[in-house]
């Protein structure tokens, strides 16, 4: 079978697609600020400001903004979470027949060919964001391309995702402003650490930081002391 680029989310996938080899090449403009201009159905409300591709800078300034306003807070310990708190699973939020995790490697990577359900990603390439490298997706090989949480539930739980209801829980792990398609050990490597502990290669840092902000916006989550430094950091690195 030919490959074959996802018709059913054209305009999803060919935007993403632009944008993460902007952002790996650039570093000025966060893919969930990206996604943000786009309608996304299932998940949490996308910030409606319009944003301009090629104005990194303007991305950068309202990320320090959000991230002024973000609270600080000391993560609370692990607990009872468990990776069902949040869904047992990916799940089709948009109703496209899909799951999630086939919905993002459409949308991240090139070269993509589908199962003959319209679905399923047999193959891709993905242009890593993490890590700088381009990485082969074969169905056959899964783990090779993992979907991170820019947020990692985990942490989410410990910064007050604890106290949402279910459906809020399951909207985050599923929302594709807070997913990357990426290497799969740089993703393992990551686990659950915020950027006070781990951060993209350098030339991601400062799309990783406004996206990670976006998000904490979006779902009102504050930040540790460490993670809020990281954050800041890295937006030093925008150009």
């Amino acid at each position: 079978m030919p490959p074959r680029k996802n018709s059913r989310k054209t305009l999803i996938g060919t935007v993403a697609a632009v944008a993460v080899t902007s952002l790996a090449l650039t570093g000025c403009q966060g893919l969930g600020d990206v996604l943000g201009d786009l309608e996304i159905e299932g998940g949490a409300s996308p910030t409606s400001q319009s944003r301009s591709p090629e104005d990194g800078g303007a991305d950068a300034a309202e990320a320090r903004e959000r991230l002024a306003a973000i609270e600080t807070a000391e993560p609370a310990p692990r607990g009872d979470y468990e990776r069902d708190e949040f869904g047992s699973g990916w799940i089709d939020t948009d109703d496209n027949g899909c799951s999630t995790r086939n919905d993002i490697l459409a949308r991240d990577l090139d070269d993509v060919e589908l199962d003959s359900d319209g679905c399923r990603v047999l193959s891709g390439i993905l242009d890593d964001p993490y890590t700088g490298k381009t990485v082969e997706f074969t169905f056959e090989d899964p783990q090779a391309v993992q979907i991170d949480h820019v947020v990692p539930l985990s942490l989410a739980w410990r910064m007050g995702a604890d106290a949402w209801d279910r459906d809020t829980r399951v909207e985050f792990a599923n929302d594709p402003g807070n997913l990357l398609a990426t290497d799969g050990p740089a993703n393992r490597e990551k686990s659950d650490s915020g950027p006070g502990e781990w951060q993209p290669h350098e030339d991601f840092r400062c799309s990783y930081a406004v996206i990670y902000i976006d998000v904490l916006h979006r779902y009102e989550l504050p930040a540790s002391p460490q993670d809020h430094r990281g954050l800041s950091d890295m937006l030093d690195t925008c150009g």
